[in-house]
C-alpha cells in the first residue's frame, strides 16, 4: 500500500469524492448494476443508515495536489433485510480510477474486515459483477473469501447480460480472527 494511505471513517466531507468515484463505475463499466449514479445526499442517506447501524464506512486518502484527496472507499452493508440475517453484511470497495493496484483495496479491505468483527458481524459476502477482470475475486480470496456461487445473467447493463460471483468470509475462523489473510 501507498505509505501515505489513510483509512478512515467516512465524514459528510467525503461524499461528493465518492459519489464522483461511484458515478465513474455506474456510467462508465458493469462492475455495478446500478444505472443511475447516486448523488452526495444519496449518499449522506446510506453512510448515516450504516453507521447508525454501527457498521463501518471507511475512505482510503492519500496525498495529492491539493493535500490529501479520497482516492477510495468501502462500506458494509445488510446482506438482506429480514432480521435473521443481521449478523450477514455485505461489502463494497471502490477506488478512483488511476488508483488500482497500489494497495488501496487491500487496505481498505482488512480495515473493513476487522471493523466488522468488532461490530459483531459473522459473515462477509462479496457479490462481484464479472466484469472480465479477475482483480475483485483475487483481492477477496487474498483476505479468505472462498467462493459461494456464481448467478448467471443476473443483471443487464451497457447492452450486455452479466453474471456475479459470490463470495463469502468466515468471521468466526480463526484464520479471520487473528488477521491471516
Amino acid at each position: 500500500m501507498n505509505a501515505a494511505a489513510v483509512i478512515r471513517d467516512a465524514t459528510h466531507a467525503d461524499l461528493g469524492a465518492i459519489a464522483a468515484i461511484f458515478g465513474h463505475y455506474v456510467t462508465q463499466t458493469v462492475a455495478t448494476f446500478e444505472e443511475i449514479p447516486p448523488t452526495a445526499d444519496d449518499w449522506e442517506h446510506r453512510l448515516a443508515e450504516l453507521t447508525g447501524r454501527g457498521l463501518p464506512f471507511l475512505v482510503a486518502e492519500v496525498p495529492g495536489d491539493d493535500g490529501l484527496t479520497v482516492a477510495g472507499y468501502a462500506y458494509a452493508g445488510p446482506w438482506r433485510p429480514k432480521p435473521a440475517y443481521r449478523h450477514t453484511v455485505e461489502d463494497s470497495i471502490y477506488l478512483a480510477p488511476g488508483r488500482t493496484g497500489a494497495g488501496l483495496g487491500a487496505a481498505l479491505l482488512g480495515t473493513l474486515l476487522t471493523r466488522c468483527a468488532t461490530a459483531g458481524v459473522r459473515q462477509v459476502v462479496a457479490v462481484i459483477a464479472d466484469t472480465g477482470s479477475d482483480a475483485s475475486v483475487a483481492l477477496h480470496r487474498r483476505f479468505g473469501f472462498t467462493p459461494a456461487g456464481r448467478l448467471a445473467g443476473v443483471g443487464h447493463k451497457h447492452g450486455r447480460w452479466i453474471d456475479t460471483h459470490l463470495m463469502q468470509c468466515d468471521l468466526t475462523t480463526a484464520s479471520a480472527a487473528h488477521g491471516e489473510r
